[in-house]
């Protein structure tokens, strides 16, 4: 009996011995690669979005407020938040796309020039439910200003590209200004 128990631990012990020498110590992995194999194999497209942005100060609902700066009128340090509408032509009542959401703010002292930070979300079309993330300086007095678009969501999974900004429209009264977009991103 005793020998019967002996066989068996050895035995035990040599199949231990042997599956820990075949197969690689099991580890957690924060991060790993994905094989190409499984990879996401779609092409990459450039696509083509022309849009206006109104950024409204004035009336009883705005669509840009401040909300942080400085009492005097240097303009640096300005901030503002907002949640513009984006529509197909100029006119404020044209088909609505989407909505620009984030905050610029007046990042420079000796001009104006904004820090943008905002999300263009589409609600229309076949980009409806997808963004698009723009970080970047925005040099307000430039005819044509470019911004980085730096990500996205949905169809713009994966996004990179550029924002072209024009403004076509400024009443310096109220600070209300309708800007041109034309974007270029690359895509899955």
């Amino acid at each position: 009996m005793a020998s019967l128990l002996m066989i068996n631990t050895l035995t035990i012990t040599f199949y231990i011995m042997l599956s820990s020498s075949i197969l690689p110590p099991s580890k957690a992995t924060f991060s790993e690669e994905i094989s190409e194999a499984i990879s996401m194999k779609r092409m990459e497209k450039t696509t083509r979005l022309h849009f206006f942005f109104h950024d409204i100060h004035s009336g009883k609902s705005p669509s840009a407020i401040k909300i942080a700066g400085t009492p005097d009128s240097s303009m640096f340090g300005d901030t503002y938040m907002m949640d513009n509408t984006l529509t197909e032509s100029q006119q404020g009542t044209s088909k609505e796309v989407g909505k620009a959401q984030g905050m610029y703010a007046f990042a420079a002292k000796n001009e104006p020039a904004l820090l943008m930070v905002l999300n263009f979300e589409f609600t229309q079309g076949e980009f409806n439910g997808s963004s698009l993330s723009v970080l970047g300086r925005n040099p307000i007095m430039v005819d044509v200003r470019e911004m980085p678009i730096v990500g996205g969501s949905g169809r713009f999974r994966y996004a990179n590209g550029y924002a072209l900004a024009h403004t076509v429209w400024f009443d310096p009264k109220s600070n209300d200004a309708i800007i041109e977009y034309n974007v270029y991103v690359k895509h899955y």
